[in-house]
């Protein structure tokens, strides 16, 4: 019974559409001041301060003083799964509607481009060579039962990735698992070989990750270089 409680307590809390908007304010993993959430939310300096002090007492934010300021972000990491996970829930088109109208809050760009997705890349980022995969041919298959091709195989091995030395170790996932999130509702690349593609594109410099966000910085260079796998060659005009 102690974790229906939990679960209870927890579900109340972020019940509230404006508890749910502070939350959601602060999903990247940004520790922000009280002042900022309040225009980030639409909501009142006094309302921000009265759900501020019940989210803390709560367990799920926590207080970060800088000098004379006083900094919020969320708890832990599993609060954030939390919330991106309900994030993720389809719910009737009509109450999708009245909460719109509600509180209106932008995903913050960090974390639309690229972020960790449990132990792979997730994001517009991770959606985009997904669909370069499916398209180039280095994934067959249905889109729930997909299997890494012989050409992906080849081609995956020219970039360090050995299919064969990766199903070994899938004891309770698999090599290939399609993935959805609340940032890119388009699928991207989960399982091994998505969590093997994130430690490459990390180990070569390509992403880094930052101190207490899920949010991943995408260098320059490795922006190129993740964009030129399983790039299809352009069409010439005839």
């Amino acid at each position: 019974m102690k974790a229906v409680t939990s679960i209870s307590q927890i579900a109340g809390l972020m019940a509230d559409p404006k508890r749910s908007a502070m939350l959601w304010a602060l999903i990247d993993g940004a520790a922000r001041p009280a002042d900022e959430l309040a225009v980030m939310t639409g909501l009142t300096p006094s309302s921000v301060c009265a759900h501020l002090a019940l989210l803390s007492a709560g367990g799920l934010i926590r207080l970060e003083a800088r000098g004379r300021k006083r900094y919020f972000r969320l708890a832990t990491p599993e609060v954030g799964a939390a919330v991106e996970a309900l994030a993720s829930v389809s719910v009737d088109a009509r109450e999708r509607r009245r909460e719109a109208r509600t509180v209106q809050l932008e995903i913050p760009l960090s974390m639309r481009r690229a972020r960790r997705c449990g132990d792979h890349l997730g994001g517009e980022l991770a959606a985009d060579l997904y669909e370069r995969l499916v398209l180039a041919g280095w994934l067959e298959g249905g889109e729930y039962q997909q299997v890494v091709s012989v050409e992906g195989r080849v081609q995956l091995a020219a970039i360090g990735l050995y299919i064969d030395a990766l199903a070994p170790r899938q004891q309770r996932g698999c090599v290939i698992c399609h993935c959805s999130e609340w940032s890119d509702q388009r699928p991207h690349l989960g399982g091994g070989l998505g969590q093997a593609l994130l430690k490459l594109f990390i180990q070569s410099g390509w992403l880094r990750e930052q101190e207490h966000s899920r949010a991943l910085q995408i260098s320059n260079f490795g922006l190129q270089q993740i964009n030129r796998i399983a790039r299809l060659p352009a069409l010439q005009a005839g």
